[in-house]
């Protein structure tokens, strides 16, 4: 079994033991061989030991966890984020894919979480413009926290990598089992291993509509809607899309205040 190193930096003392002790009781392949209280201290770990995954906390005086990631070159660590944060930092963190554990930390969820954070690790190591896409996810991620910015940019996990998608360029997301299929304008399209709950959670409500329990649309790219033989969303495309019995009143209604946010 491959072990890899870890380092914690977070300002609270309890926190760093407390997630030592976790991480020892619950990941046997990872060693957390040191802790760091700041972001100075973190860096300097790094320089004097081979690190692989860096559990970070996101709220940390003089220096932030994202101020800490801009002067690293964040893309060749596993990053998983450790916070308490605001929902608006929850949101941003899920758009851009990266791993994070809420305070408290539960063990399986660190189980899960750190499992993921290598893996994604080892896959970048395999394909340089899969490092490249996560560095841009890291940037991403930080002005959209640091400039509490609508989410305009999203990173898709796909099977053998991640992609960066704009968010505008999304006509739809359809269900496919546990995975999601995201159409995009110019007909390409996109197979996601997140759920469509996963995504409806971090894109903006008031332009994707749910119509349907296995479809999400770009209220940008609809064209009209018909209640002819069934109900049904039609895009800018032509394509066709139901909208459930359930939901079709309240996407109307929501078609209409689309209508006068934009007007």
């Amino acid at each position: 079994m491959k072990l890899y190193n870890a380092i914690i930096i977070d300002d609270e003392i309890h926190v760093q033991d407390a997630l030592k002790i976790m991480v020892k009781q619950n990941c046997p392949d990872i060693s957390v061989i040191a802790c760091a209280g700041s972001a100075e201290e973190g860096r300097q770990l790094l320089k004097k030991n081979d690190v692989q995954l860096i559990f970070l906390d996101i709220s940390m005086p003089h220096e932030n966890g994202f101020d800490f990631l801009a002067s690293i070159p964040a893309s060749e660590y596993a990053i998983i984020f450790t916070t308490a944060h605001e929902e608006y930092a929850l949101k941003a963190i899920k758009a851009n894919a990266i791993d994070y554990l809420l305070k408290p930390i539960i063990p399986n969820e660190l189980v899960e979480a750190s499992a993921k954070a290598i893996a994604y690790l080892n896959l970048r190591k395999q394909k340089a413009e899969v490092q490249q896409v996560y560095g841009k996810s890291i940037e991403n991620l930080s002005q959209q926290v640091q400039n509490k910015q609508e989410i305009d940019k999203i990173t898709v996990v796909e099977k053998f990598g991640f992609r960066i998608v704009e968010v505008n360029s999304i006509c739809y997301l359809e269900a496919d089992s546990n995975y999601t299929i995201l159409h995009l304008s110019g007909l390409n399209k996109i197979v996601s291993s997140k759920s469509l709950g996963e995504f409806e959670k971090v894109l903006d409500p008031k332009q994707f509509f749910r119509i349907h329990k296995s479809t999400i649309i770009n209220m940008n790219c609809l064209q009209g809607f018909s209640s002819y033989q069934g109900n049904f969303a039609i895009l800018h495309d032509n394509t066709k899309l139901s909208v459930s019995r359930r939901r079709f009143v309240e996407f109307r209604e929501a078609v209409n205040q689309f209508s006068k946010s934009v007007n």
